[in-house]
């Protein structure tokens, strides 16, 4: 019996040897997966805090003056963020971890959209009251749009066609025909208008009120209000409830709202406009940002110099961790 299971054994060598060397060939050809990153940029330490999806801090980046609003270009390599006391848009290498150059600004420049192709920045310039277009390539200025005192919030329609631009002072919303390069009509919404998220089928823009407590949510078609969406926090006064951040789920069905001074985050049902839950998080809730399966929302908490990890399901605040001072925006890679 022994020599049959050693002869048994032994004819089985080739066989075993080479569905090991199919093995390994497999796993050799299975591409690595990278792991998500959570990029938060810090106005007053002027860098780029970088954190693996379980919060943990991975390194920083340093930058230039008061990094704000932050996007990646089309394949992800690298990091366009505005840095409102450079005046400058900083360009970032993801792969080296280092700034690699600016483009030079208008003054206190804020939000920014790119263009569909990539080549266009339109930046919100909050001391000039303009849009104002940068060609990223050859870092000039291409035209700017006058705008209503202290423009902000800037979304650029898929098709290229046309910038929405929130004025805090005007408490409307610009809508600019980026064609003849003038604003066609002004959306009036609530005070101090902010940030805008757009509905993934291109129908609604939400647009946050941060004196009203509200979201404005905005026909596309028409151009109009067509519903305020109004929060309220228990022991909190109006006044304290002051939304500005906002972050659509990859699903589409919530979206979530920072509530500035009232240091929550509410989730609203997109289709119904009601507002479903409330999570206590840091002071002074802006900045908010998902992780590509929507499990986990990342929110910046400006005052308390730090972000809170949410759970999405569960509703719940997971933790806490520092983020430098002042942490304004989250960006997380696909």
């Amino acid at each position: 019996m022994a020599l049959r299971a050693t002869a048994f054994r032994r004819s089985m060598r080739p066989l075993t040897a080479a569905l090991c060397a199919a093995g390994a060939s497999l796993a050799f050809s299975l591409p690595a997966h990278a792991e998500s990153k959570v990029y938060v940029s810090s106005e007053k330490d002027n860098k780029l805090y970088v954190f693996n999806t379980a919060g943990e801090r991975q390194g920083a980046i340093d930058v230039c003056k008061r990094p704000r609003d932050m996007r990646f270009n089309a394949d992800g390599s690298q990091i366009f963020v505005i840095c409102g006391d450079s005046n400058a848009m900083g360009v970032v290498d993801v792969a080296g971890g280092k700034l690699a150059g600016t483009v030079p600004l208008g003054e206190s420049p804020e939000m920014f959209d790119l263009s569909p192709d990539g080549k266009t920045a339109y930046v919100s310039v909050e001391d000039d009251s303009v849009l104002g277009a940068y060609d990223i390539a050859t870092k000039k200025a291409v035209f700017e749009v006058k705008t209503g005192g202290e423009p902000e919030g800037v979304l650029v329609t898929p098709d290229g066609k046309t910038a929405y631009v929130t004025s805090e002072v005007a408490n409307v919303v610009h809508v600019i025909d980026l064609g003849t390069k003038k604003v066609t009509k002004n959306i009036k919404v609530g005070k101090r208008p902010r940030r805008f998220v757009m509905s993934p089928d291109g129908s609604e823009l939400w647009v946050t009120n941060e004196l009203d407590a509200t979201v404005s949510v905005v026909d596309t078609k028409t151009h109009t209000e067509k519903q305020k969406i109004k929060f309220e926090v228990k022991g909190m006064r109006p006044a304290d409830i002051t939304p500005v951040g906002m972050a659509i789920s990859p699903d589409g069905k919530s979206m979530w709202v920072g509530l500035g001074r009232a240091n929550h985050v509410a989730e609203v049902d997109v289709a119904s406009k009601a507002v479903k839950n409330q999570v206590l998080v840091g002071k002074r809730a802006w900045g908010l940002g998902f992780t590509p399966d929507g499990k986990t929302l990342f929110v910046a908490n400006g005052l308390s110099d730090d972000i809170t990890l949410v759970d999405t399901a569960a509703a719940k605040a997971i933790k806490t961790v520092p983020a430098g001072r002042v942490p304004h925006t989250i960006l997380v890679s696909k």
